[in-house]
């Protein structure tokens, strides 16, 4: 998969994500929802397959997930 398909497919994505996510983390993709894909990838990155590409965003979503409630746990 190239970088232009991953672009176009960037938004399925996030909606898997969605479907299988606690509430709590909701926040979390709608801020991904406002990052342009284009920023995520260069024009030459591409993925040996489309599992490899969700796992791409899925592995983004854990680590901002991550930072989120590292943030929270500071706060307490």
């Amino acid at each position: 998969m190239e970088a232009i398909e991953f672009i176009a497919r960037y938004p399925e994505y996030l909606a898997t994500i969605k479907k299988v996510t606690k509430e709590e983390y909701l926040p979390v993709l709608e801020e991904m929802e406002n990052t342009d894909p284009h920023d995520l990838v260069k024009p030459d990155t591409w993925f040996p397959d489309e599992n490899a590409a969700l796992g791409f965003v899925y592995r983004l979503f854990l680590n901002e997930a991550r930072k989120e409630t590292m943030r929270k746990m500071e706060g307490v």
